[in-house]
C-alpha cells in the first residue's frame, strides 16, 4: 500500500501543472456536484423539516418509502416504464438521424441538424401538444377524430389514465433529438477516412461492417456521453408530465419519481424523506450508467 501511495505521489508530482490547470474546476465539482449528493445520502437517514435540526431515523425513511408509500411505487413504476422506452428507443434515433445527416453536404446538413434540433430548444414547447391533445372539440386531435367519424363525442385524452403516459413518452420521444443527437454529429465528423480504406483492404465489405468495427468504436467517448445524457433525461423526467398531465395528475398516472421528489421536497418540505427518495433514483442512474459502459465496451468486437 505505501509503495502504491508513493507511485501515485511521484506522478501527481511528475504531472503537477495538469493539476494546478485541472483544480478549479474539480474544486467547483466537488463544492457543487459531490459534497451536495454525500449531504443528500446523509440526510436520508434523518428526519428534517427545514425548521428543526436533523434526527438520525436509520432507515424509517426507506422503510416508509417501499413498504408504506404506494404512490412511489406507483412513480417508480411508470419511471422504469418511460426508462425502458424512450431511453434506447430515443438513442438509437439519435445516431441513426446522425449517421444519415453526417452524409449530407455540409449546407444541407447544418440545415438539417437545426430542423432536428429545434424541438429540443424551443420555449413553451408544450403549448403545441396541449393544443393538439385538448380535451374538448376544438382540439386538433379530437377534430380530426371527429371529422373523419372515429368518435362521437371528443376524449379527455390528459385528463384519462390510460392515455397519459403514452402521451407523454410520444412527446419526449420528439423532444429526444437534443444534446446526445449534436455529440453523434460531432462524433461522425471526427472519424478518421483513412480508416474506412484500410478497413476495405482488410476484408470489410458493406456500411454495416463499416459501422461496427470502424465508425462505432472510434466514437466511443461519444457514445458513452450521449448513453449518459439519455440515461440522465430518461429517469429525471418530471416537465413534461407536469406541463400535460398537471401536478399531480389523474390518480398519479404521470407520477415518476422526480415528480414525487417535487412533492416532498418543494412542497411538504419533508427534506429527509426527499432526500432518501433522490438516493434511491440516484442509485438507479448509477446502475443503469454502469450496465451501459459494459455494452458499449461490447461495441466493435
Amino acid at each position: 500500500m505505501q509503495n502504491w501511495w508513493s507511485l501515485k505521489w511521484r506522478e501527481m508530482r511528475a504531472n503537477k501543472h495538469s493539476y494546478i490547470l485541472m483544480a478549479p474546476y474539480m474544486i467547483l465539482f466537488a463544492v457543487f456536484t459531490v459534497l451536495p449528493v454525500l449531504v443528500s445520502i446523509v440526510l436520508s437517514f434523518t428526519y428534517f423539516n427545514m425548521l428543526e435540526f436533523p434526527k438520525f431515523i436509520g432507515w424509517q425513511n426507506y422503510t416508509r418509502l417501499f413498504l408504506e408509500d404506494d404512490v412511489f411505487l406507483i412513480a417508480l413504476k411508470n419511471t422504469l416504464l418511460f426508462a425502458v422506452i424512450t431511453g434506447p428507443i430515443s438513442y438509437i434515433a439519435c445516431f441513426v438521424f446522425a449517421w444519415i445527416i453526417n452524409e449530407l453536404s455540409p449546407k444541407l446538413r447544418a440545415v438539417m441538424t437545426l430542423v432536428f434540433y429545434a424541438p429540443s430548444i424551443s420555449g413553451n414547447v408544450y403549448f403545441i401538444w396541449l393544443m393538439i391533445f385538448s380535451g374538448d372539440r376544438y382540439g386538433i386531435m379530437n377534430g380530426l377524430l371527429l371529422k373523419f367519424g372515429f368518435i362521437l363525442e371528443p376524449i379527455q385524452w390528459l385528463k384519462t389514465e390510460g392515455y397519459i403516459m403514452p402521451i407523454i413518452i410520444l412527446v419526449q420521444l420528439w423532444l429526444s433529438l437534443g444534446t446526445g443527437f449534436l455529440t453523434f454529429i460531432a462524433g461522425l465528423q471526427t472519424v478518421d477516412g483513412t480508416l474506412y480504406e484500410a478497413g476495405a483492404v482488410d476484408g470489410i465489405k458493406n456500411r454495416w461492417q463499416e459501422l461496427w468495427y470502424i465508425t462505432l468504436p472510434s466514437m466511443r467517448p461519444q457514445l458513452m456521453f450521449g448513453a449518459v445524457i439519455q440515461i440522465t433525461t430518461a429517469f429525471a423526467v418530471a416537465d413534461v408530465s407536469i406541463a400535460l398531465a398537471g401536478f399531480p395528475s389523474v390518480n398519479y398516472a404521470a407520477e415518476t419519481i422526480v415528480t414525487h421528489l417535487i412533492d416532498f421536497g418543494t412542497t411538504r418540505f419533508e427534506m429527509g424523506y426527499a432526500s432518501a427518495i433522490a438516493t434511491v433514483l440516484f442509485l438507479i442512474m448509477v446502475g443503469s450508467n454502469l450496465i451501459v459502459q459494459k455494452l458499449l465496451r461490447k461495441v466493435g468486437e
